[in-house]
């Protein structure tokens, strides 16, 4: 089985690895400045298609990268979850960013759940980190419902530089031992 043909389920989500028809969705998320406020912000069309051909790629050279959610009632891409950690990053992380007409449906918990459980399970990891920006009040949230806490300070690497960010996370044994599915 190819790593593009996995799929992640949750009660209401669909978890895959991003593929091109993903881009129209992809690009017009990356469009949106409140939904990209604490992650970059807006990317034209062309650095969208660059971004969304990265994640694949890291799917290809690490055997992991952000899943595509997407709800199963409609069918529709409603955001990226999963696990990221390229070059420099400073950690293992389990990160989320759900379109804005999905927010308040409990998806980023739900789907980061799974994507969890998934690392844990599947690449090994001994511990997921969540790198939020200190204004972040709502990703905050969905750290404190995955069972996550704060960690301490940090900072991203290029061309993030420069801008501090709360590190939040947990171990291993931390996740199993208040409920994690794959031990």
């Amino acid at each position: 089985m190819s790593i593009f043909d996995l799929q992640l389920e949750t009660e209401r989500l669909w978890l895959r690895p991003q593929r091109r028809e993903d881009y129209e969705s992809w690009a017009a998320f990356v469009a949106d400045e409140e939904a990209t406020r604490y992650i970059g912000g807006v990317q034209p069309r062309s650095m969208a298609y660059r971004s969304l051909a990265a994640m694949v790629g890291c799917w290809q050279m690490e055997g992991f990268a952000m899943f595509s959610v997407i709800e199963k009632a409609s069918d529709r891409w409603v955001g990226r979850v999963g696990p990221w950690c390229p070059l420099g990053w400073p950690g293992t992380e389990i990160g989320w960013s759900i379109a804005r007409e999905a927010w308040g449906r409990g998806y980023a918990p739900e789907a980061a759940r799974a994507a969890a459980d998934w690392a844990f399970a599947e690449l090994g990891w001994d511990e997921v980190i969540h790198t939020i920006d200190p204004d972040n009040q709502n990703s905050k949230t969905v750290a404190a419902k995955l069972g996550s806490r704060y960690l301490r300070m940090g900072e991203l690497p290029a061309p993030h530089e420069g801008k501090p960010v709360e590190i939040w996370g947990q171990s291993r044994e931390q996740w199993f031992a208040q409920g994690g599915r794959a031990a």
